[in-house]
């Protein structure tokens, strides 16, 4: 009796199941290839590949490759959806990915049908072209995913997402939907990511979402909500991630906030917050950022402990006090500026901080001088403490910051000579010491800072020559050296200079170099007062990007060149240079027009000498015609001029 059933197990398992999985996999093959002839896309092409489980985007289960898991046709540059419903018919299907095409619909029949696929779990129609409404999705029990982000629809959230009872992840961020944001995302209890960024909802955040105790993501950035945070979101004991940027909101931000254990990002930048939070931050916090609200009072020292701790943004806000003596040591980016923060930076803020890379303090008003203890920090690649009150010199431990990419030390009090081993900063793209009252000489070494595209030294009190290296400084697109002492032979100048480049207010004389021909991308050059004498030369006029040439308050003389309309050319202060259109009195025309009065007072003397007996009034009658005729004579002949867009007569009155 065993024998026999044994041997009908062995029949069915070996005979007849491969007849059944066999059938299963033809006529999911058929649909593929009906498919493929509807795209026409030569990576589903079935004379070259006649396995549909070999085509790419396809995942069949593995080894039998008898039934289809997944679809991903991301990138395809599909625009015809009529062919998705075709997909239904897959029912072995768990995802559908046609992100990254161009669908500006999708097919009816796609949610009737697809939804009755039990095993499906994910279904991604991000970046494509979808409009209208949001579809519904009663059917889809099973599904776990569903991103429709990057797309244009619109309208509000309503009961479309009843049927989702099993959705762990719903991102529809960067659409246009309007209305507030719904209390009860579908029926689901497991809900761990909520992404509905950049849309237009209002109102205010439902306390309700914060009934889903599972969340572990929620990004509502980017829209017009309002209100207050709601206090159900401490109870979010899993949350890692919350995101609340470019909103309106206010308020007091949750006492037990920050204090989530779980929390790693706390977003809340761009909106209406005048506290910090009052509680201890968590120690899994990595990200703290309440930029560009309106937060008062000071720095708390506890807010900027955490073990964890990464990127603490609190720049522009209203902050007062002191920066606080401890700082986290795991700190990699910290942004203070645009605050009323004051006092010396502390120096036991700034030693030794082994991850800090970027430090903003920057348009505040700290006082003192520049702690050389930042020097220590060797990861430095941006430090901002432009826009302060700072005094003192520049110390020689920053030239320690070799991997320097950004130094912003502007409209401060800073003075002393830049240190002549600057060059030691090779990394450097941006230098900016401009409006200090810094003094010496430009240092040689500059130019081994080969990667700068930006050097502004502006308005200081340097003396001396622009060094010859300065045009080895093969990536710079910006020199400002205006409002200096400096002076000499101008060198040849950094052929890629674009955005400006600035000589003004120094101590240059001469003729204008011949140094600057080759500037051809320059756009804006500004000579302005200095001593430069001479014509203005023809390669000026050559120089094909230029915009923008200030010639104002120098000593040259001539008739300007004609340039491009598009260029705007200053010549102000310069008394013998004019505009082609300025047309000087001509000399020989006066001189003629004065010959002629003397001939008319001539001879009308003689006449008065012979007609002795003509009575006194006839004469002074006759004399009075004889100096109106010669006035008019000089209008005649002194044509009217136009100086500076005025017109000039010869009355003398513009």
């Amino acid at each position: 009796m065993k024998s026999s059933i044994y041997g009908i197990s062995f029949f069915f398992l070996f005979c007849i199941f491969p007849l059944v999985s066999g059938q299963l996999a033809s006529k999911q093959s058929n649909t593929m290839i009906t498919v493929s002839h509807q795209l026409a896309n030569s990576s589903w092409n079935v004379e070259k590949e006649q396995n549909p489980c070999l085509w790419e985007g396809v995942t069949c289960n593995a080894p039998h490759n008898d039934s289809i898991l997944s679809l991903s046709l991301s990138g395809f540059g599909l625009s015809n959806s009529s062919f998705l419903p075709l997909l239904c018919q897959i029912n072995s299907l768990q995802s559908l990915d046609f992100s990254s095409n161009l669908f500006n619909s999708i097919p009816v029949e796609f949610f009737n049908s697809c939804g009755e696929i039990d095993g499906l779990k994910s279904l991604n129609f991000s970046k494509n072209m979808l409009v209208g409404s949001l579809p519904t999705f009663q059917k889809f029990v099973g599904l776990e995913s569903l991103d429709l982000s990057f797309n244009s629809l619109n309208g509000s959230m309503d009961s479309q997402l009843n049927g989702l009872s099993a959705l762990k992840s719903l991102n529809l961020s960067f659409n246009h939907f309007t209305g507030s944001v719904p209390s009860r995302l579908g029926k689901s209890r497991v809900l761990e990511q909520l992404e509905l960024s950049m849309n237009r909802f209002t109102g205010e955040i439902a306390s309700e979402i914060g009934e889903h105790g599972n969340l572990i993501k929620i990004d509502l950035s980017g829209n017009h909500l309002n209100g207050i945070i709601p206090e159900s979101f401490v109870n979010l004991t899993k949350l890692e991630t919350l995101i609340l940027s470019s909103n309106q909101l206010h308020g007091a931000i949750p006492a037990g906030l920050l204090g989530i254990t779980t929390l790693q990002r706390f977003s809340a930048n761009q909106n209406n917050f005048v506290d910090l939070p009052s509680t201890n931050p968590s120690m899994s916090l990595k990200i703290l950022d309440l930029s560009y609200n309106k937060i008062t009072g000071r720095i708390l020292p506890q807010l900027l402990l955490g073990s964890n701790l990464q990127t603490v943004d609190l720049s522009y806000n209203m902050l007062t006090g002191p920066i606080p003596v401890t700082i986290s040591s795991s700190l990699v980016r910290l942004r203070l500026g645009s605050n009323y923060l004051s006092g010396p930076i502390p120096s036991t803020s700034f030693v030794s901080l082994p991850s800090l890379t970027y430090l903003e303090l920057d348009n505040n008003s700290f006082t003192g001088t520049i702690p050389p203890q930042i020097g220590s920090n060797r990861k430095l690649a941006l430090l901002n403490l432009a826009q302060n009150k700072l005094n003192g010199t520049l110390p020689d431990e920053l030239l320690n910051l070799t991997q320097l990419e950004v130094l912003k030390l502007q409209l401060n009090k800073l003075s002393g000579e830049i240190p002549n081993q600057i060059g030691r900063l090779n990394m450097l793209s941006v230098l900016n010491i401009s409006w200090n009252s810094l003094n010496g000489i430009i240092p040689p070494s500059i130019s081994n800072c080969g990667k700068l595209i930006s050097l502004n030294l502006q308005n200081n009190g340097l003396t001396g020559l622009i060094p010859d290296a300065i045009g080895n400084l093969k990536f710079l697109l910006e020199l400002q050296l205006g409002e200096n002492k400096l002076h000499g032979r101008i060198p040849d100048m950094p052929q890629k200079l674009q955005i400006s480049l600035n000589l003004s207010f120094n101590n240059f004389d001469g003729p204008i170099p011949k140094t600057l021909s080759g500037l051809n991308d320059l756009e804006v050059l500004d000579l302005s007062n200095n001593s430069f004498s001479g014509t203005i030369p023809d390669f000026l006029v050559t120089l094909s990007s230029l915009s923008q040439l200030v010639l104002s308050n120098n000593q040259l003389y001539g008739v300007l060149p004609q340039f491009k309309p598009h260029v705007s050319v200053y010549i102000n202060g310069n008394p013998q240079l004019h505009r082609p259109q300025d047309n000087p009195p001509v000399l020989s025309k006066k001189r003629k027009s004065v010959g002629v009065t003397i001939v008319i007072a001539f001879a009308a003397a003689v006449l008065a000498v012979e007609v002795v007996a003509i009575v006194f009034l006839l004469i002074s009658r006759r004399l009075s015609k004889v100096n109106e005729e010669q006035l008019q004579s000089l209008e005649v002949l002194s044509p009217p001029r136009v100086i500076q867009a005025n017109m000039l007569t010869a009355n003398g009155g513009p």
